[in-house]
């Protein structure tokens, strides 16, 4: 697709916020993936090592709740400005999670990685996985067994992507976070970059970041994307 210059380059970040109104748990807060639970031994390359089946259970259990989800209106809306936008667009999420996909979006950038894939800790190959993974899973590339995991970044390892998407940022014009507060990294760095540009930097969140952007559109993400959405694509076709 050609896209035409002339037109704002919009940079998209979601998070958590979006894919709960599709019934995903959130990670912090009351009733969150977190709660009563000690994170380093769940997410982090330190646990998968020394409990390797207590990991794979916790993200076999998100990974079947996933299955019985569907995108909602935000990403449906989402997808469709990226199909119908002249201009640019890059959608960046947080989320581990496919709703974006299922909902029509033609290109995601996972920074935190997908939880529908495996990762050979051997081999380093790459894996649709939709079925549980326990130690004795074999890869499917170098056949080692016990190497597989949840193609997700634990807590201390780097997110994905972040070069080409800080350069991708840095060309932006317009910058929206949604579902996101924006204020923790890898997220942070993304709206310092938009804002040190000039770019038009938009929230859409329950709560405000107090006074991180220039605009903060507050309710739930299916409501106000969606109108957006509407403004954008009325005003540039």
């Amino acid at each position: 697709m050609t896209h035409n210059s002339t037109l704002p380059h919009i940079v998209i970040l979601t998070g958590a916020g979006v894919s709960a109104e599709s019934g995903i748990p959130t990670f912090r807060g009351p009733g969150g993936l977190w709660e009563g639970r000690d994170i380093t031994e769940l997410a982090t390359p330190q646990a998968f090592r020394a409990q390797p089946h207590v990991v794979q259970r916790f993200y076999n259990e998100r990974r079947q709740i996933l299955l019985t989800k569907q995108p909602n209106a935000a990403h449906a809306a989402i997808a469709r400005l990226q199909k119908e936008y002249s201009g640019r667009i890059t959608l960046i999420s947080q989320n581990i999670d496919d709703l974006h996909e299922r909902g029509g979006s033609p290109e995601v950038w996972h920074i935190h990685g997908e939880l529908l894939k495996s990762r050979c800790t051997h081999c380093g190959a790459v894996h649709e996985c939709r079925d549980d993974l326990d130690t004795a899973s074999a890869c499917p590339a170098c056949h080692s067994t016990g190497k597989l995991r949840p193609h997700v970044v634990w807590f201390g390892e780097t997110p994905l992507f972040l070069e080409e998407l800080d350069a991708r940022t840095r060309d932006a014009t317009l910058f929206a976070a949604i579902g996101t507060s924006g204020l923790v990294y890898p997220a942070a760095n993304f709206v310092h970059i938009a804002r040190s540009r000039d770019a038009r930097c938009i929230e859409f969140n329950l709560e405000s970041s107090d006074g991180v952007f220039d605009e903060f559109i507050p309710g739930p993400a299916t409501q106000t994307v969606t109108a957006w959405v509407d403004s954008l694509l009325g005003h540039t076709h």
